[in-house]
């Protein structure tokens, strides 16, 4: 199959650097054939990473369009708000129940970045995943660790509780893993490596590297405590 040559093009980062100084109404409908036309390249960009993502993994996320979230703020318990938001976000989400896990992308100037892991699991899920870091919490570092994922993502991230959650050991050897909420990588770009025309080969190469953690998350979330399917 042949790579699609698509890039994020500079004018779609002048037009979200333009929006955010003037982000209103007005403006925003004065320019928005400058919109449809970054819109089109993001969905063009979100297409081609999902190709490249479906060589390894399987993709839920049907297409460019579907992954991206709409540029317009809910403004309804929010005032404050700016009418518009001043970047292109977008999800990957992977083929459910049996693969677990999720991608994002957020293309903004000067603050551009990708992120994968588990945001909000549930509270069910979240008590399997603590249960499997209290009895083999070796498999988890040994995963945190590997090389591949430091270089391309970092060390793990996201909201943690102040103590031991109720049950399990304030001394355990993981108490750290066993206390967080939430399990998360961020890579952050600048606007010269967005630009480039292997962006989308780079953003592919980041998210593949925690394939290991999320094979043993899913498999771990569709088992029993005995191994199990669920």
């Amino acid at each position: 199959m042949t790579t699609t040559p698509i890039r994020i093009a500079p004018t779609t980062l002048k037009f979200l650097a333009d929006l955010d100084k003037h982000n209103d109404r007005d403006w925003f409908l004065a320019h928005k054939e400058r919109y449809q036309a970054a819109l089109e390249n993001m969905r063009d960009f979100a297409d081609a990473l999902i190709e490249r993502m479906n060589r390894h993994d399987r993709i839920e996320t049907a297409s460019g369009k579907a992954s991206l979230q709409r540029i317009y703020n809910d403004q309804r318990f929010h005032k404050e708000r700016p009418p518009y938001k001043a970047r292109f976000g977008g999800g990957l989400a992977r083929v459910k129940p049996a693969l677990r896990g999720g991608y994002y992308f957020s293309i903004k100037p000067g603050a551009s970045f990708i992120a994968c892991g588990f945001f909000a699991p549930e509270a069910a899920d979240l008590k399997r995943i603590r249960m499997d870091i209290l009895y083999d919490h070796e498999t988890w570092e040994r995963l945190l660790k590997g090389k591949a994922l430091r270089k391309h993502l970092g060390t793990i991230e996201g909201d943690q509780l102040k103590t031991a959650p109720r049950g399990f050991p304030k001394d355990h050897a993981a108490i750290d893993l066993l206390r967080r909420t939430q399990f998360l990588f961020r890579h952050s770009f600048t606007d010269k490596e967005v630009l480039a025309p292997g962006f989308a080969d780079t953003v592919n190469a980041s998210f593949k590297t925690i394939r290991p953690l999320f094979d043993h998350m899913s498999e771990v979330l569709t088992t029993d405590e005995n191994g199990n399917p669920l």
